[in-house]
């Protein structure tokens, strides 16, 4: 049968309109779901990448276009002017909207025919620091989050978790300098659901295939991790 790709509309939660989203469906026709959420560069061809692999690890993956208050539809490169555009971007995003939109692709997700009820959150770069809140404000499942950005500032929203959260952490992250990250373990260390992995001498997006500072041994087992956290969790 092969994995099916599709895209689809979700309803937001605050009335204001729809958004799409790219889903990837497993061969095997259901699975668990995640809600794969985007780096900065929108629902890029490597976001739908990821998709597709988790789809291949048995899961239905939803990944929602979460600029689109912004501007729908946006998918760039790594160009300098696309970097530009995308750290703009970044810079205009509500967080709140984005955790009620991932919530709401949350809800979707559970509801769709091929899932089994349940549903955690991915994401990676600004999507590691939303996986992170929607860990803290979300009803995910689970909650894993890939070189997040400014979660030290972010710690006191941690006594709301109330399931897994797993963070990839890059030693050499230049935008998660050593104070940030030794914040974020410590105030992470005593939580009894939260989970920390530093992944030493690589950068930030270590697990992006074909990026600069990709780094294959760190991806793979960052992604190891990821899954079987997942599996734990999502279990039907």
């Amino acid at each position: 049968m092969g994995i099916q790709t599709s895209t689809i509309q979700i309803e937001a939660t605050d009335g204001h309109g729809a958004f799409n989203a790219y889903v990837a469906m497993p061969d095997q026709g259901t699975g668990p779901a995640v809600v794969v959420v985007q780096e900065i560069f929108g629902v890029n061809a490597n976001m739908r990448s990821v998709a597709q692999w988790f789809a291949q690890e048995g899961f239905v993956a939803v990944v929602p276009d979460l600029f689109w208050r912004l501007e729908p539809g946006v998918e760039l490169g790594y160009t300098e002017p696309e970097r530009a555009k995308a750290f703009d971007l970044m810079g205009r995003f509500d967080v709140d909207s984005g955790i009620a939109d991932i919530q709401a692709a949350l809800n979707c997700a559970r509801a769709l025919p091929a899932g089994n009820g349940k549903a955690g959150v991915v994401g990676y770069c600004l999507g590691g620091k939303m996986a992170y809140l929607s860990g803290c404000h979300t009803d995910a499942q689970a909650a894993v989050g890939y070189y997040g950005v400014g979660l030290d500032q972010l710690l006191d929203r941690a006594s709301q978790i109330q399931h897994p959260v797993m963070l990839h952490i890059a030693e050499e992250d230049t935008l998660c300098p050593e104070p940030a990250r030794q914040a974020i373990l410590q105030g992470l260390s005593q939580h009894p659901q939260a989970t920390c992995h530093v992944y030493p001498r690589v950068g930030h997006a270590f697990a992006r295939i074909q990026g600069e500072h990709y780094d294959a041994p760190a991806a793979e087992l960052a992604n190891g991790r990821t899954l079987a956290l997942l599996r734990e969790a999502l279990a039907g």
